[in-house]
């Protein structure tokens, strides 16, 4: 989450510019921190299929949601929460430009 961004000759090899970056902070407010960081935490959970990312991996979603011993209506929340800021992430990932 707190990385240095990528040098210009990492940008070069991916095929990315700085423009690609986001230049500002982002707050994240308090009521949104725990699907945050759930999303963050499943950063390497994708899917890719041959047009590329189909969705996260339900299956370790699911699994980590388990393990956070929340109430019925906290667990349907924050895993509603995740689904909606995966939906986000593939309208950005898969856009065309």
């Amino acid at each position: 989450m707190y990385e240095s961004p990528p040098n210009e000759a990492e940008m070069t090899a991916a095929g990315l510019t700085a423009e690609d970056f986001a230049s500002e902070a982002v707050e994240i407010w308090p009521e949104n921190e725990a699907a945050y960081f759930l999303f963050e935490a499943l950063r390497r959970q994708w899917r890719i299929g041959m047009a590329g990312p189909t969705g996260l991996d339900h299956n370790v979603l699911l699994r980590r949601l388990d393990r956070m011993n929340l109430e019925p209506d906290e667990y349907d929340q924050l895993d509603a929460d995740v689904r909606l800021m995966e939906e986000e992430a593939l309208s950005v990932m898969l856009a065309k430009e």
